[in-house]
């Protein structure tokens, strides 16, 4: 997850009053210290971390709590609130798209900011989510901004609009936003110029494309690595333009997120989205509580639930799938799928960040990368598998020699790599066949989870997962409420 060192030194702070006997008035002040130099080291405004301090100390006054309150949960739950409180920036203004009705979408900002990449990754998204999307190019100040935006869009399929011989931005708009009007396309995104700094012709030109396009929403983008000084570059734009969201890039690689999501939000700017990387996955909807639940390692359950809706399988489909694993059996073609799942799912951190309990010292820097790496050379192998042997579930025939050798061949691989995929699958047959058997799964349009059946699924459940793990998850508490969770989304 993005700022992850910055969440796991406000989340040991506030483990650290585990290690005390009695919590007091010191103690507050050294875990909001450490908070504080946490939250300076990631650029935040020295005036807004103090005002974090003063605000953390008026709601836990120590003298004033009742003695039976349990004193570290009222301290969590005060900075919980209190960063959320600095990082909303308010209440998106018309930010909901309407489905195949007309909504035309420009994005403005600096030169340099992602303001290309991000408008395809908006546009992908959306495509996702029902909508057909398209792509207009009104950049006729940075060379080679056609070409960057229809290459990206190729590769998203998603139709674009530009030209290399005009070179007034708002002749081109207008021309592309009524031809894919026509066309019938629901979702219209107009990518506009930017400049190394602002400038009056930066805003006239603005000006001057919105009024050729009339749109719906303006969104403004901005390069998350500049910091706290994201201020006064917010606050600009904001002023002069009718500026409805915000989205902020390049939060993956730079320790200054924390002060540009802050400043942002101090000029009542309206974060709606957050870039983490350069590929298309690397997108994320921004919602303030929800951002600072995974920041603190609490997840975010119902993020994650939809993540997995996304790759859910044809009813029909799943109901197999269930019904197979019901009974114990558990084939290289099951695991193949669930591994070709959980890659659309996006990148593993983001993913685990969604779990209570998967905080970011779980998942190290660079294990992200490693793990994708071996789930992408296991599919590889079994791509080298005939139809036969995806199917099968016999160990023995799984491994004879011959094939080993065959599908190290077919793949590219080493036979090391070959051995360490069966392993994989053993230890996944024996955990499905032991712990899913017998598992009373719910049928075909009846998603209603029996209560008696739902106790059984959750001791099952927490067998299946190692001692350590489940305690950070919360315990079979959590369990049941990510089942009841699941019953409700389902």
């Amino acid at each position: 997850m993005v700022l992850a060192e910055l969440g796991q030194r406000i989340s040991q702070a506030l483990g650290s009053l585990n290690s005390v006997t009695v919590v007091d008035e010191a103690v507050l002040d050294g875990v909001l210290k450490e908070i504080a130099t946490a939250l300076l080291q990631a650029d935040v405004n020295v005036r807004l971390v103090a005002n974090l301090r003063t605000n953390v100390k008026k709601r836990v006054n120590m003298e004033q709590l009742a003695s039976g309150l349990n004193k570290q949960k009222v301290i969590e739950k005060a900075v919980f609130d209190e960063l959320c409180a600095m990082l909303d920036g308010g209440d998106p203004k018309k930010t909901e798209l309407r489905k195949g009705k007309n909504n035309v979408v420009m994005f403005v900002g600096l030169q340099g900011a992602g303001k290309t990449t991000t408008c395809t990754k908006y546009a992908h998204l959306f495509k996702k989510k029902g909508f057909k999307p398209a792509l207009v190019c009104a950049d006729t100040f940075r060379a080679g901004a056609f070409d960057q935006l229809k290459q990206n869009a190729t590769k998203a399929q998603i139709p674009f609009y530009g030209s290399y011989t005009e070179t007034d931005p708002a002749i081109i708009a207008q021309q592309g936003v009524e031809r894919f009007k026509k066309e019938g396309r629901d979702l219209i995104i107009v990518d506009t110029s930017g400049r190394h700094k602002q400038e009056d012709a930066l805003f006239e030109e603005m000006r001057q494309v919105a009024a050729a396009v009339n749109p719906q929403h303006v969104i403004f983008v901005m390069d998350g690595s500049i910091g706290q000084a994201a201020f006064d570059q917010a606050k600009a734009f904001h002023d002069t333009v009718d500026v409805g969201q915000v989205i902020i890039t390049k939060l993956d690689g730079h320790a200054k997120g924390g002060g540009a999501l802050s400043a942002v939000a101090a000029t009542k700017s309206p974060i709606t989205f957050i870039g983490t990387g350069e590929h298309m996955h690397e997108f994320e909807s921004f919602e303030t509580n929800k951002f600072v639940s995974r920041l603190l390692g609490r997840g975010d359950w119902g993020g994650f639930i939809d993540k997995v809706k996304d790759v859910i399988p044809e009813e029909e489909q799943q109901q197999e799938l269930l019904d197979k694993i019901s009974k114990g059996e558990f084939t290289l073609r099951i695991m193949y799928e669930q591994f070709a799942n959980i890659m659309k799912m996006g990148p593993m951190g983001q993913v685990m960040s969604m779990i209570p309990g998967f905080s970011n010292a779980i998942m190290q820097p660079g294990s992200e990368k490693e793990s994708q790496a071996r789930i992408k050379r296991y599919m590889t192998i079994m791509d080298s598998m005939t139809d036969k042997e995806l199917d099968s579930s016999s160990t023995k025939l799984l491994t004879e020699q011959t094939r080993i050798l065959r599908w190290a061949r077919g793949s590219g691989s080493s036979v090391q790599d070959v051995v360490h995929l069966l392993e994989e699958y053993k230890r996944l047959a024996k955990v499905f066949s032991t712990a899913m058997k017998g598992m009373k799964l719910p049928k075909k349009g009846n998603m209603d989870i029996n209560p008696r059946n739902m106790q059984q699924s959750i001791a099952q459940m927490s067998r299946m997962l190692p001692p350590h793990m489940l305690k950070m998850m919360g315990g079979p508490a959590a369990l049941q409420s990510l089942m009841k969770q699941m019953e409700g989304k389902l």
